[in-house]
């Protein structure tokens, strides 16, 4: 080939390499977004079945089990009306009933009895237990986290997604979750809480799934500690009923009524 006529091909070979350059990005792009839109639908699948989307009504038994074997027991009535509306009940023991959780948005506040007026509190403070405030009060991890699929794995026969959530801001109950879902039925597995340091400090199983509301849904959930081997806390999930509730119920000036 002449001088001329390799001369005359550059151009071209240039306007390949920029089109190339071009469209790599441009594809990686789009698996990304795909990526990121398939772990969103993967989440919001496992939201919707282990809680009703719509208002509802739930009674939470919780028993943390220390590491002395001591055995301490409280009880729940929650109302919850999406993912940013719940009340949040104490009925037992006697001595802490009548405190009632109100979550707006993700203001979280609680009123006690022997108190004029709520007081704030931060979703990822300590309820009792292995179980901290934004567990009860803003169950739902869509909208609260950033999805992203890490792995696929198998796990006794069953085959799971494992997917790494990012907390949207510092408000939400944890920074980071590690969250094992069913490829099949998109029921929870398993997840692991940190820290924003990176330190893992719970891990939680979804156990024990039955027909509540129309859907089969984890009626105990066991909350172990990290850091602490024999700690942990077991939620367990009774007489989930679909309810209208009203937006009165969700105001500062409507707690006092509720007792």
């Amino acid at each position: 080939m002449s001088s001329t006529t390799s001369y005359t091909f550059r151009p071209y070979v240039h306007f390949l390499a920029c089109l190339l350059a071009a469209v790599i990005p441009f594809k990686t792009a789009l698996a990304t977004d795909a990526a990121n839109k398939q772990a969103e639908e993967i989440l919001r699948h496992s939201d919707a079945i282990r809680f009703p989307q719509t208002s509802f009504e739930t009674n939470v038994t919780i028993t943390t089990r220390t590491a002395e074997g001591k055995d301490e027991t409280f009880k729940y009535r929650v109302l919850s009306r999406g993912n940013d509306k719940t009340l949040v009940i104490t009925t037992a023991p006697p001595t802490d009933r009548g405190q009632i959780m109100l979550m707006s948005g993700h203001d979280l506040w609680v009123y006690m009895p022997t108190i004029s007026q709520p007081i704030r509190l931060p979703l990822a403070q300590r309820l009792t237990g292995q179980v901290a405030n934004g567990d009860l009060a803003r169950a739902n991890f869509t909208g609260d986290y950033k999805p992203k699929i890490l792995r696929t794995e198998t796990i006794k026969k069953q085959n799971y997604y494992v997917l790494e959530l990012t907390a949207v801001d510092r408000s939400v109950t944890y920074h980071r979750v590690i969250y094992w879902v069913n490829r099949s039925n998109s029921r929870p597995y398993k997840a692991e809480f940190y820290t924003l340091s990176g330190r893992l400090m719970k891990t939680c199983l979804y156990e024990d799934f039955a027909p509540m509301a129309g859907e089969p849904r984890p009626t105990r959930l066991v909350m172990s500690d990290a850091l602490h081997s024999g700690e942990q806390s077991v939620l367990e999930y009774s007489d989930l009923q679909l309810r209208v509730i009203p937006d009165k119920y969700f105001t500062k000036d409507y707690l006092k009524k509720l007792q």
